[in-house]
This record gives structure tokens, sequence and C-alpha cells, in this order.
């Protein structure tokens, strides 16, 4: 099987060693990298993250990768947003309330349940609901359980962009996109064989 090739953003938030392992398990040649102009020039961009919005927000700027970001996705080649990286999609983040990339309309919210059992971060298993159809999709079903973590929740405005819903206190978007660009607040390369196989889709993802 030839390799397919993509850019990992390195943005210093972490985990882009462990998502360019789960790449190379499901055929994706995947080079990680903090130079915006190999990010703009990728046929593939794999947009990860975990940590903290504020300072990934200030490294994306620094090192001229927001920018290069927006150009990226202007080409209407396949972007993959995971945890952070999809958070950072939106206009804004209530963590540091900073404004972000805006390539999909909404918010960025901190989890605040009313059961005081269920602690933040929301971190574990659970469950996607409604899923909807995209082909990045098709070997998702009703009720798979992926792995997440993270303390705010992502709030798409409008309602195409919601392609999958997970409740932790609140029923949040999970899963969002919009024409080339698919995002998961769940990690993919933690999510064992599910989450591989929406990774695996990406190789033949065209984004038309």
């Amino acid at each position: 099987m030839t390799a397919v090739e993509a850019i990992i953003i390195d943005y210093d938030a972490g985990n882009v060693r462990s998502v360019q392992r789960a790449c190379t398990e499901v055929g994706i040649s995947a080079t990680i990298t903090a130079d915006p102009e190999l990010v703009r020039r990728a046929d593939r961009v794999i947009f990860p993250g975990v940590g903290s919005a504020e300072s990934a927000v200030d490294t994306l700027d620094k090192r001229g990768l927001s920018a290069a970001l927006k150009d990226f996705y202007a080409t209407g080649k396949p972007l993959l947003g995971i945890c952070l990286g999809c958070q950072i999609l939106l206009e804004y983040t209530e963590e540091g309330n900073r404004d972000c990339l805006g390539l999909i309309n909404g918010e960025v919210l901190r989890f605040e349940p009313e059961d005081h059992d269920l602690k933040v971060p929301h971190i574990g298993w659970n469950q996607v609901t409604e899923v909807g159809s995209h082909p990045m999709l098709k070997n998702v079903s009703e009720g798979d359980e992926f792995y997440f973590v993270h303390s705010y929740y992502c709030r798409p405005t409008t309602k195409s962009d919601h392609l999958g819903y997970t409740d932790y206190g609140t029923e949040f978007c999970s899963i969002l996109g919009r024409e080339n660009l698919f995002a998961t607040q769940f990690h993919l390369e933690k999510s064992g064989a599910k989450g591989l196989a929406i990774l695996s889709e990406f190789k033949h993802w065209s984004a038309d």
C-alpha cells in the first residue's frame, strides 16, 4: 500500500508523536513541522493538540501558523482537527478569552456540570450519538465510544456543522465539519480501533 503524505502541525501543544505513530499504523506517511510554508503546500494537514488554548493560539500566531492554516483551508484540501486542534478552529474560546481561527462559526465554552459527580476535565471513554453522514464516519455507528480529555467544549453556530454529539452533563458537539474541514473533540490516536478507523478514512477523503 502506498503511504499518503500528510503534515502534522507542531505548535508545542503535545501529542504530535502519538498522532504520527497512529498515522503510520493506518498507512499515512506524516511529517511533523512548524514551517508555515510546508503547511501551505501540503496535500493534507492534521491539526492536533492538548493543553491551553491561550498559549496554543499565541504560538500559532508567533510562528505564522494561524495564517498558514487559513490559507491551507482556502485551498479546499483535507484538514483534520483533533481535540485542542478542533476547538481552535472556531471563532472564540472562553479559555483565556481568546479569538481563534474562525474557520467554523461558534464558540468554545467551559464545562459547568450541575451534577457534582461529573468532574472537570472530562476524561475517559464516552459515546457519540446522532452521528451525521460524512465520508470520514463511514465506519462509525451510533453509540460508539471514543476517548476524551478536555475541560472546554465546542458550540458551533450552524446546525449543519454538527456531525456528532456527546453528553457530559450537557450535550455538546464532539464531531464537527464543514467543506474540507473535519474535526473531533476526542482523541483519534487514543480511541483504539474506532479512532484508527476514522483516521484511516483520512487517506481516502477527497473533501470534494
